[in-house]
């Protein structure tokens, strides 16, 4: 199966040296997951063209900087082609802004939430199983970084994951080959740190200390990894 990576935003520059693009990592969750997937990147903040999406296999929408209220023009093609893969069913997987540009396009609201920073391993609630999330615990632990949220889910998404601090973390769709997630898989913890040493000065203090102390819980990354490579196996 070949990946399509929609690349919405780049990793920090400072941090890029050591940790490279957002592509790579999700290159390396899914050969972690054990899941053979070939990729191409299409760097659409960049002015990347966007493809007719029935001619892909599957579509991974990276993170990103931007917020889907802001005024970029890679912006409204994004929202087509997502309306359009979903129409179509290829499968589809957002991850943070990825995850939100999704639910924007498909009926719900995304707004950059009161409760402020998300930062560091979140813990959240696995509210349904879906059959590529069977077995799955009564919680994963997986690292966020984001101050937007989608604050109503579009009424063709169910929530699968949850907290009390990001209610909409985890969508499955209803046409069974949409899929996202507020946190970030392919996240190592090295970089999930220095995310969260980089938001001093722009998120507080406490919210730092606490993204950092809380890397210390075993993250179950590698397990959501395996969900979603289950995921694209199924809606293949």
């Amino acid at each position: 199966m070949k990946i399509t990576i929609v690349q919405t935003g780049d990793v920090p520059a400072t941090l890029r040296p050591d940790f490279g693009p957002y592509p790579a990592m999700f290159e390396r969750m899914f050969a972690q997951a054990g899941q053979d997937f070939a990729f191409e990147t299409l760097p659409v903040f960049a002015g990347a063209p966007f493809p007719d999406p029935a001619q892909l296999e599957g579509i991974v929408i990276t993170g990103s900087a931007a917020g889907v209220y802001e005024d970029h023009a890679w912006l409204a093609p994004l929202r087509a082609f997502i309306r359009s893969a979903y129409a179509q069913r290829t499968p589809m997987l957002g991850i943070c802004f990825g995850h939100q540009i999704m639910a924007d396009a498909l009926g719900g609201d995304v707004r950059k939430s009161e409760k402020g920073w998300g930062l560091g391993r979140h813990v959240y609630d696995v509210r349904t199983r879906p059959g590529f999330m069977a077995g799955a615990p009564g919680e994963l632990a997986i690292a966020c970084s984001h101050q937007d949220q989608v604050i109503t889910a579009p009424q063709e998404a169910e929530v699968i994951l949850g907290s009390d601090f990001t209610p909409n973390a985890g969508l499955a769709y209803r046409n069974g080959a949409a899929l996202s997630f507020q946190p970030h898989p392919e996240f190592e913890d090295r970089y999930t740190l220095a995310l969260a040493e980089m938001r001093r000065g722009k998120a507080p203090d406490a919210v730092v200390e606490t993204a950092l102390a809380s890397v210390s819980r075993a993250s179950d990354s590698p397990a959501l990894a395996r969900y979603i490579g289950r995921f694209f196996e199924q809606a293949a």
